[in-house]
């Protein structure tokens, strides 16, 4: 059963990418290159500068998420450079190859253990950036969907009914609301783990908490950002809406399995972008990957080339890199700390 999972996951993501890129061949029937070339040209300089601001903006988030993770190990001594670049690596590779697993989980492994972190102490870490993003998709559509809760009936038909129903979909916000609530009242009053048949939360630190609920959010609004100041000024649907339908697409295709969301993201977008022509909209969403996908991935093959080219040079001069101050691996497990406080483990 479980090699069968192994194989399940990436043919489940290869049929998404087959039916998303047919409905999207569809969706741009009629549409030519020139057409495609002309509303890239129009979008003015300054909103692609302002989209690239919206790039670094999500990225440094997504650092953010590797640094709160350090604090809640209690970890010292690894530089900001060093946690961005392999924040940075981590991200690109897995949002452009979709195996979070072999390449977010593998790059963090190799980079954190050279410094001294132990394999339990890398999965804590792992998981807790993963729960920091969820974290900040749940905060952010719950307010979403209690505010507007009509903005989904955008995507009728490509999503359940249940959730396009405006009733169903402020209930839902709502809940999500709630766990976030319970998160905060867990942290501050040490309330204890939360279990949820094999899905176990030992509640962090309040100071840990806050970052994650600013971090999270932040991440998500600068990758919003970027589609924002790349559609047209005229017809913008406005910010909040193109957050709500990032979020319902982002999500889709991340539980797609698709590599990079290829395809789902986009017939998402598309469909709850009615009021704007399809060739901006297509646009806007190229330059989202040119920026937050595309880029970042060709500068994280570099840097992950030139990180194992110095190991490699290390290992030869027969020199062992300086460990950071790392408290020992925890006894009990690896959900705890050295003074056996419990910290986050998801999972």
């Amino acid at each position: 059963m479980k090699k069968l999972r192994e194989f399940i996951w990436p043919i489940i993501g290869l049929a998404a990418v087959v039916v998303s890129v047919y409905l999207l061949w569809h969706q741009l029937e009629g549409l030519s290159f020139a057409d495609l070339e002309a509303s890239l040209a129009a979008i003015p300089a300054h909103r692609y500068a302002l989209a690239a601001l919206s790039t670094l903006v999500a990225y440094a988030a997504l650092a953010w998420y590797d640094r709160i993770a350090l604090i809640h190990l209690g970890v010292r001594g690894i530089s900001w450079l060093f946690v961005s670049l392999c924040s940075f690596t981590t991200y690109a590779l897995s949002h452009n190859i979709g195996a979070s697993v072999f390449s977010g989980a593998m790059v963090r492994y190799r980079a954190y253990t050279s410094k001294g972190l132990s394999a339990a102490q890398v999965a804590v870490l792992v998981a807790l950036c993963s729960f920091t993003f969820g974290l900040g998709t749940m905060l952010l559509g719950g307010v979403v969907l209690v505010l507007q809760p009509d903005l989904l009936t955008r995507l009728e038909g490509k999503l359940p009914a249940l959730l396009t129903n405006p009733a169903t979909a402020r209930i839902l916000g709502g809940a999500l609301l709630a766990f976030v609530a319970l998160y905060v009242v867990g942290s501050i009053l040490h309330l204890k783990p939360m279990t949820i048949r094999k899905f176990k939360l030992e509640y962090p630190r309040p100071q840990v908490m806050v970052r994650q609920l600013i971090a999270a959010p932040l991440e998500l609004l600068g990758a919003a950002g970027i589609i924002y100041f790349a559609l047209p000024e005229a017809g913008n649907p406005g910010f909040v809406v193109v957050l709500a339908v990032f979020l319902a697409s982002f999500s889709a295709a991340l539980v797609s399995h698709a590599p990079g969301g290829l395809g789902v993201f986009e017939v998402i977008f598309l469909t709850a972008m009615p009021d704007l022509p399809k060739v901006d909209v297509l646009a806007a969403l190229l330059i989202f990957r040119l920026f937050y996908l595309l880029i970042p991935f060709a500068l994280a093959i570099v840097v992950v080339l030139l990180f194992e080219r110095g190991r490699l040079a290390a290992a030869m001069r027969g020199r062992a890199e300086v460990p950071a101050t790392v408290p020992p691996p925890p006894v009990d497990g690896p959900g705890l700390k050295p003074d056996l406080e419990p910290v986050s483990k998801v999972g």
